[in-house]
């Protein structure tokens, strides 16, 4: 009897790599030019998986068009790139579970708010992107999280059931986009503290990194 297909599905910013500070400062940067003070803390929990154009539109107005919005969200993540390319690295024990992952035939895919340049600048930039099935990012779902259209297209495009995936993320919007698609979900405390997410009942596990996961909770 052949095995039910499952798949992993990682957020990219803040999973995989370790870079949210980054994005965290360059749009407090970019606010700040714009004559706005905000809290990182406040702000992060507030849009982490958000969309940038969603962001933008909830901190600078409706009113923007997509072509003002399109200028906005260049000038916003190339300073982000330009801030974090120096350090651009997976995290802990990532490419040693993408090997484990492939070995047992485990489908595998990303679900990113992020933009084009972006995924390309992370995947890419690292060579990650061979390893993937399925990557969807900001372009290719009308909403961002915490709504679950990315997962579930990653799912879709994987050729597996929602229930048979397993999330891994790094913020609570995320967690909630994958409670929303019915999946599980494995926490990163790159970012927040684990008590960050104690009201989620789809949270299987709460680790630092890659290296802390258990073959059996993954593999079983």
């Amino acid at each position: 009897m052949s095995m039910t297909q499952r798949a992993f599905v990682f957020d990219m910013d803040g999973t995989i790599v370790d870079n949210m500070a980054f994005h965290t400062d360059s749009w407090l940067r970019f606010f700040a030019l714009r004559g706005q003070t905000l809290d990182a803390d406040e702000f992060f929990r507030a849009t982490a998986g958000r969309q940038g154009r969603e962001i933008m539109r909830s901190y600078l107005g409706e009113h923007l068009t997509d072509d003002e919005l399109a200028l906005l969200d260049h000038e916003k993540e190339s300073l982000y790139r330009e801030l974090y390319a120096p350090h651009r690295k997976a995290v802990d024990g990532f490419d040693a579970l993408i090997a484990q992952a492939k070995a047992q035939g485990v489908k595998l895919a990303v679900g990113t708010a992020a933009p084009p340049a972006n995924v390309e600048f992370t995947l890419d930039g690292l060579d990650l992107r061979r390893h993937f099935d399925a990557i969807v990012g900001a372009t290719d779902v009308a909403r961002g999280k915490p709504h679950p259209d990315v997962f579930l297209k990653a799912a879709e495009l994987c050729g597996v059931a929602p229930e048979h995936c397993i999330v891994f993320e790094d913020a609570p919007l995320g967690v909630e986009a994958a409670r929303r698609a019915g999946m599980r979900c494995i926490v990163l405390t790159t970012t927040l503290p684990a008590s960050s997410f104690a009201g989620f009942d789809n949270v299987i596990a709460i680790v630092r990194d890659f290296t802390e996961l258990k073959a059996e909770l993954l593999f079983a």
